[in-house]
């Protein structure tokens, strides 16, 4: 039986560097207690909602990747998307995100828009 619990992320504020590491579920140390060895979770992204909070249409871009990349080939969701006015973009699908993996992107204009996303976390 499944064991995944339901986790939230964000709201922040994406930045005007398209390399900002937005999303990762690597943790430094897997020590657990005598007799359990700890696994790298794993998250499963179901929904992001990026809101634009001003008078003007503002362009974002998400990859996945490595930390800090934002390799051709990469992009995953929004490439150079337009979000209009005072508006909102909803992205609903099943994205799995390992330890290794990077959610990183950023927008054309600095703290315009406001990243946050909903899924589930698991160990494999």
């Amino acid at each position: 039986m499944a064991s995944n619990k339901n986790f939230r992320f964000g709201p922040v504020a994406l930045t005007n560097t398209l390399t900002t590491n937005v999303l990762n579920s690597n943790i430094t140390s897997l020590t657990g207690p005598v007799g359990y060895t700890q696994t790298q979770p794993y998250l499963l992204i179901r929904h992001i909602r990026i809101v634009n909070k001003t008078a003007g249409a503002v362009t974002f871009s998400l990859y996945l990747g490595a930390t800090g990349s934002n390799t051709a080939g990469t992009e995953v969701i929004g490439t150079g998307l337009s979000i209009a006015a005072n508006s909102a973009y909803d992205w609903y699908g099943l994205l799995r995100m390992d330890a290794a993996d990077f959610l990183v992107g950023g927008a054309s204009a600095n703290t315009s828009l406001t990243i946050e996303g909903e899924g589930e976390i698991g160990l494999v």
